[in-house]
């Protein structure tokens, strides 16, 4: 397979590999001045960190196949509308950050790629993906014949193919699919017979479809059982059904005359039998019934999707009393991570209660099923207006960008200082941050949180997060603090002030630095401040985009010790003690540089050398 790093990037990417030596280089060393190991930091030493990351962040055997296999399977699947941008070789593995992709022990268990406009076919890729259980392409243009080598995912348990244009006859293959739970393959150009293995699924549906079901079950093919019932057994099933009717009312009389016989001063809500196995409670928060979640999404309707996360899908819904909230599905919940992350999220937004926080309203849970209840954001996400704005649609003014940096910065100092155990949200960016119907900031997304005790410094846990937002520490040790969020915050503020994402490819072919981080200091430097603006923002306070810029790059040095509090952090945004601080770190800035410059004359390479090098490789080839 061609090396996606191409040879006439050599150079661009040896300065990638420069500043990544620079930024991990006071943890790799014991904070030993540079000066002193430069010679040792050589192309080895940057391979090894990249593959130590990997094994630090992921448990997978063969990640990097798994994405070779995404990649194959996207380029078959014709992404024409750009919907999996964030699929490419930069993020090392599916695993970490690739949207639509869940995993388990580092492994992709899960495609949700329905209604993306893909107009490909199913490439043989797939079959690489071998601990596949759920997969879903409805609602999109696929065409060609349903693949056989499906039948090599034996693990797929979710098979959703509908609405498509897909053509010929069901493989008899697919007989062998013997974990499979559901099935939908409706709305397709199918014809012939339906192989009679697959009428063992539990539910199933070949409805607008050319295929024939045979003798034992009525056209169309539709019944979740391919059992019909006979004359004597339909009987059987009334006479039963009438006594048991008869039985219940009877039981229903009696629990009347009790009722008003006990006059009870208040209504007392016991949780029907089986509902929740596990018989999960929180304090008084409320607990919804699966029907009521149901019925308030439209029974989990693809057009209801607001949101998607590592830990499943958000829809938007409404109740009976007309109360509009969201509802966040949580997916393979009864995996110890799905399970882990429910009860995390619960507990954490129960203790903590803070106008710029997202409160949960309610929980719902059967034995199959951890949902999540909100209310409902009307104007959703801070990435949305930033990046993601439909046609006719207004983008953020100043005014709100600076009140939002002031709301989300309350929010982290309540996590970090009135809360007992104090929180870490670890993954805070614009896009975990709502805005309510007054354009509030409110941070939302719990799901990576953690809670730590008050005599704890720090905790170390598996490397979660996102790319560009994860603090250098928390990658290089797998340790988190409260200044990892500080960090996290910093980058979020360069992103209300820039308005791109903390990793831009695109800036590459302009020569400027990936990092948005790299590329405001450089700026700061040239003192190019305005350059950093958003380009749409057409009227802005400069002096106030400085502060803002430069309590941003405060935030995101990358020794932890010298990042201010989150409770600092407000005071700096109002200017309190910027002055003194801004002074420290242009003269660390300036350390740094000489340090850099020293170093790079220990790496110098001729000009001409740079048409014979090979790719730079990032991992494994793939």
């Amino acid at each position: 397979m061609i090396n996606p790093f191409h040879h006439s990037h050599n150079f661009v990417f040896a300065g990638i590999r420069f500043h990544l030596l620079l930024q991990f280089g006071p943890y790799l060393v014991g904070g030993r001045k540079i000066q002193m190991v430069a010679t040792c930091f050589s192309t080895a030493i940057t391979c090894l960190l990249f593959l130590n990351f990997v094994a630090v962040a992921y448990t997978s055997k063969d990640p990097d196949l798994q994405g070779e296999a995404l990649i194959e399977l996207l380029r078959g699947l014709n992404d024409s509308n750009h919907r999996m941008a964030d699929w490419n070789y930069f993020f090392v593995s599916p695993c970490f950050s690739w949207s639509h992709v869940t995993c388990t022990n580092g492994n992709v268990i899960s495609l949700s790629l329905a209604s993306n406009g893909f107009s490909g076919t199913l490439s043989p890729a797939i079959t690489k993906l071998k601990f596949l259980v759920n997969l879903e392409l409805q609602n999109n243009n696929l065409s060609g014949s349903l693949p056989d080598y499906l039948a090599n995912l034996v693990h797929l348990e979710n098979l959703n193919l509908a609405n498509n244009k897909f053509q010929g006859s069901i493989p008899s293959s697919w007989g062998k699919l013997v974990n499979l739970k559901r099935m939908d393959i409706s709305s397709n150009n199918l014809i012939g017979r339906v192989p009679v293995q697959l009428f063992s699924i539990p539910e199933f549906n070949f409805t607008a479809t050319g295929l024939t079901c045979g003798s034992n079950l009525a056209e169309p093919c539709i019944s979740r059982s391919p059992a019909v019932p006979t004359k004597k057994s339909r009987l059987k099933i009334i006479v039963i059904t009438a006594c048991c009717g008869a039985f219940i009312l009877l039981l229903l009389g009696f629990a009347c005359q009790y009722h008003r016989s006990r006059r009870l001063k208040h209504d007392v809500f016991v949780d029907v039998a089986g509902e929740d196995d596990r018989k999960v409670s929180f304090g008084q928060l409320r607990r919804f019934s699966w029907r009521e979640i149901q019925l308030a999404t439209g029974n989990f309707s693809e057009n209801n999707i607001i949101g998607q996360g590592g830990f499943g899908k958000v829809y938007k819904g409404v109740l009976s009393d007309n109360t509009k909230i969201a509802v966040k599905r949580l997916s393979d919940c009864n995996s110890p991570g799905g399970e882990a992350a429910f009860h995390r999220e619960v507990q954490i937004i129960s203790v903590a209660v803070h106008k710029n926080l997202l409160r949960l309203i309610g929980f719902c849970t059967t034995s199959s099923e951890r949902i999540l209840v909100y209310p409902y954001m009307q104007n959703l996400s801070v990435a949305y207006h930033l990046r993601e704005l439909k046609a006719g649609e207004k983008g953020l003014d100043w005014d709100t960008r600076r009140r939002v940096a002031f709301g989300a910065a309350h929010g982290l100092e309540y996590l970090h200082e009135h809360c007992n155990p104090k929180i870490i949200h670890r993954d805070l960016k614009a896009a975990n941050i709502l805005l309510d119907d007054h354009f509030e900031a409110v941070v939302g997304d719990f799901g990576l949180a953690k809670a730590v005790d008050t005599q704890l410094t720090h905790v170390t846990t598996q490397v979660r997060g996102t790319m560009g937002h994860i603090a250098p520490e928390y990658l290089s040790t797998g340790k988190s603090s409260e200044k990892t969020d500080v960090f996290g915050y910093g980058v979020t503020l360069l992103e209300l002030v820039n308005g791109k994402r903390a990793i831009d490819l695109a800036r590459l072919d302009e020569e400027e630095d990936v990092l948005l981080i790299d590329h405001a200091k450089k700026l700061v430097r040239e003192n190019r401040v305005d350059d950093i603006v958003d380009g749409n923002l057409k009227c802005y306070d400069r002096k106030q985009v400085e502060i803002l810029v430069k309590v941003a790059l405060l935030c995101t040095q990358s020794s932890p010790e010298l990042r201010p509090r989150m409770a600092e952090v407000v005071k700096l945004l109002q200017g309190t003690g910027l002055t003194e601080r801004w002074t420290e770190w242009e003269q660390l800035e300036d350390v740094r540089n000489q340090e850099f410059s020293l170093m790079s004359s220990h790496f110098l390479w001729p000009e001409h050398s740079t048409l014979h090098q090979e790719a730079i490789q990032l991992s494994n080839p793939r």
